[in-house]
């Protein structure tokens, strides 16, 4: 999913039963202005899923504030704006980034970190709908979105009082929780070819490689998955991507694994499956082929075993029987 700030098409990459539920919330969402609650670990796609709130329904700008990076003295004038004057080095009045957001949509990324004095501040422009600037008199009207993210537990945090409970109470009229990319390794396909369009697309992954990426858990989610293929495309001159062309990580993770004859000759239905691994293919051969050319070589490997061969493959039996039925295959 994928990409942020920095240059991404801001769209929801993937076909899993996850990511389909929450494209269709999205589309719901997009025709209310309650706030949102975006829950997830870091990586997972947050600030797409808020652009995609936005865009389902545009009204004014989309303005991201990363809380995170609201420290000092001057986050009242950040978020708030400021008159001329206010305070030393003011020479000139200022539009705050809530003011910006008037009539769109503001994005409070990772607001867990959002400075306790500022939640204050915060909780009055949800309930109020208006702010007052740094040294003016009057409070401004305002008609802004309000959508928050975090990775933190903002209900623990609330308890233990590190975060408002009003504001939480407030901010959490309706929460989405986005899926670690592990809980859903069968997009993971499609977001490899998502990342190769974007960064380098007469690359191609090949399928040992694509099958050690669908086995590895992807600590840092998605994005940790983006940053991977820009690296690899960047490092390689194509037009193939293959083991050695892989992040350190998932190279270590490889060699940690059992072999494939072992583990098939050891027949034991504990034993932790093996990586698949398969020749190059010819140039020009596009994922859907190398997906394909990877399921059926799971399922040689088991045996037929379409449970050991969803699991070889780190996806579910339903989505195993969905993609055998897509490619025709017959085991």
């Amino acid at each position: 999913m994928e990409r942020g700030a920095n240059g991404c098409s801001h769209r929801l990459v993937g076909r899993s039963p996850q990511i389909c539920e929450i494209r269709r919330l999205i589309e719901k969402l997009g025709r209310s202005q309650a706030p949102v609650l975006l829950l997830g670990e870091s990586g997972t796609g947050k600030e797409v899923v808020a652009r995609a709130i936005h865009n389902a329904n545009p009204c004014g700008e989309f303005v991201a504030i990363d809380c995170g990076a609201l420290i000092g003295p001057l986050v009242e004038s950040e978020l708030f704006g400021h008159t001329r004057g206010a305070f030393t080095g003011a020479a000139e009045a200022k539009r705050g980034l809530i003011d910006v957001a008037d009539g769109g949509t503001a994005f409070f990324d990772e607001i867990g970190d959002l400075p306790l004095e500022m939640q204050v501040k915060l909780l009055r422009l949800l309930q109020e709908h208006e702010f007052r600037p740094v040294g003016a008199l009057k409070q401004h009207k305002v008609n802004i979105r309000v959508i928050a993210a975090t990775h933190h537990d903002l209900a623990r945090d609330a308890v233990r009082g590190t975060f408002r409970q009003d504001l939480y109470y407030r901010l959490n009229i309706v929460s989405l929780h986005l899926p670690a990319l592990r809980d859903r390794k069968s997009d993971i396909p499609e977001l490899v070819d998502h990342f190769l369009l974007q960064f380098g697309a007469h690359h191609r992954i090949a399928p040992d490689a694509l099958a050690v990426m669908m086995n590895f858990d992807w600590p840092g989610n998605v994005r940790e998955l983006q940053n991977s293929i820009e690296r690899m495309v960047a490092l390689n001159t194509g037009p193939w991507l293959h083991i050695a062309d892989l992040p350190s990580a998932l190279r270590n993770q490889r060699a940690a694994e059992p072999t494939l004859a072992s583990a098939v000759a050891a027949g034991s239905e504990t034993a932790p499956l093996p990586l698949l691994h398969a020749p190059p293919r010819p140039a020009g051969l596009f994922l859907p082929a190398v997906e394909k050319e990877t399921i059926l070589k799971a399922l040689a490997a088991t045996r037929g075993d379409r449970a050991k061969a969803a699991q070889l493959l780190g996806i579910g039996r339903t989505t195993l029987y969905r993609k055998l039925k897509e490619y025709k295959i017959e085991d």
